[in-house]
């Protein structure tokens, strides 16, 4: 390590001399020769050198968008070369080359700290020695290798000998104690980070070698720095674990403000901006506005799901975006989405086949009712009107019975049966007739 480091001596005395310009502010508040001073200058210098990275940063998303707008060519390319390796990655690389894509453009953060990193190194590794280094003079060395953090000073390191620990007035506990604890945070940090990048900013509905990369890179790199902390002095292990959480908070604030589409951070930041629509009813904010432009710019087939779900959801809430990413307020699609929500309730619920049988069956057996009710009312109403005609008969009858016993004094002759009467038209009864009497009047 202590060679690696001496590579990058061209670059010690600017850091150096930055640390002391830190520690001269944090030595007016906490004290020169406290933990706090020299841990807080080690903290700025970090800072510093990550704000300096930041355009650097904003290249490694773009190269990082540019993967994933590739991610259905290179699906193609891998279904088409299928059975061909070797042909699939000479695609892949002539597929780069026209976009000008960088698969390893993720590394370039940690490739542009590796001088700061190993000049720091280099720095700390003389101060536990009590040597002079760049801008640290022999003063600045004894307090430096006297400050402590939790009971650790910052040059020592967990692999360091008892006597070399009890040298810079510490305990070997601590010192381990201190390591093992920054070594875990250290770790946990860096997969934290990369675990939040493959959850939620990347289209996993593709899979691609670059997936496949950034997938091992993730289990990778915890492992390589778990690995190398136990050789690091405690002021490295400061800087490195302060990056870590700086990066995973600048990866947060990119992720949530401009996700990669396909992703589970997109999904969540469309329904995030359609509830600011359909609460405010614009869209609010310049980046907003960027967005929907973006998507709007796009043809219906090249949207993803997530971003058809937001023009869903926008058209129910009645409003249409508009090609300069604003939104406007439509009556015509607010009545439609009433409209169709109206005739969506007013939809009779579904019925199982033994209800739909069973319904049928009652409404053959009403119709059977009605019409044999109608027969059977006609009945007894030809019945009432011929009651009385009958009657009527039988009664004239009785008279010439009673007649005929009056001047012949002979039997009553028997009653036809009334319903003889209605057997033909002229109402004549049949049978044999009776010969009239000898007295009777011709």
């Amino acid at each position: 390590m202590d060679t690696i480091a001496s590579l990058f001596s061209f670059i010690t005395t600017p850091v150096s001399w930055v640390i002391v310009q830190f520690h001269k502010v944090y030595g007016a508040i906490f004290g020169p020769d406290t933990g706090w001073a020299w841990g807080l200058s080690i903290v700025s210098l970090v800072v510093l050198i990550r704000i300096c990275l930041i355009p650097l940063f904003v290249k490694q998303i773009k190269s990082t968008r540019n993967m994933q707008a590739l991610q259905p060519k290179m699906k193609a390319i891998q279904e088409r070369y299928k059975s061909d390796k070797q042909r699939q990655s000479e695609e892949m690389m002539k597929l780069y080359k026209e976009t000008g894509t960088n698969p390893l453009s993720s590394c370039l953060p940690i490739l542009a700290q590796s001088p700061f990193f190993f000049a720091l190194y280099h720095v700390l590794s003389n101060i536990a020695s009590g040597k002079e280094i760049g801008a640290m003079n022999q003063t600045l060395v004894d307090s430096a290798r006297q400050a402590q953090i939790f009971g650790a000073p910052i040059a020592a390191k967990f692999t360091d000998s008892p006597e070399k620990v009890e040298a810079l007035n510490a305990s070997l506990t601590d010192v381990r104690i201190v390591t093992a604890i920054m070594i875990i945070m250290m770790s946990a940090s860096q997969f934290f980070t990369q675990r939040q990048l493959m959850m939620k900013n990347v289209d996993l509905s593709v899979k691609t070698p670059y997936m496949q990369q950034q997938k091992m890179l993730m289990y990778i790199f915890p492992v390589i720095f778990a690995v190398m902390g136990i050789n690091f002095p405690v002021g490295v292990l400061v800087y490195w674990l302060t990056t870590n959480v700086w990066t995973m908070g600048q990866q947060m604030y990119v992720i949530n403000q401009n996700p990669t589409p396909g992703s589970k951070a997109q999904d969540s930041y469309l329904q995030r901006l359609l509830k600011s629509i359909t609460a405010h009813g614009e869209v609010r904010g310049r980046r907003r506005k960027t967005i929907v432009k973006m998507i709007v710019a796009k043809a219906t087939s090249d949207r993803n799901e997530n971003e058809r779900r937001f023009f869903s959801g926008l058209t129910k809430a009645g409003f249409a975006a508009q090609a300069d990413g604003t939104v406007i307020k439509s009556d015509t699609i607010e009545a439609e989405a009433e409209g169709g929500a109206a005739a969506k309730r007013q939809q009779p619920k579904r019925q199982t086949k033994a209800q739909r049988q069973a319904a049928a069956a009652q409404q053959a057996a009403a119709k059977d009712a009605e019409e044999g009710a109608e027969p059977a009312a006609e009945q007894a109403t030809t019945s009432l009107e011929k009651k009385p005609q009958d009657s009527a008969k039988a009664d004239a009858e009785t008279k010439d019975e009673a007649k005929d016993q009056a001047q012949g004094d002979k039997p009553a002759r028997p009653r036809a049966n009334s319903g003889g009467s209605r057997q033909g038209k002229s109402g004549q009864r049949k049978g044999q007739q009776r010969p009239k009497h000898p007295s009777s009047k011709k």
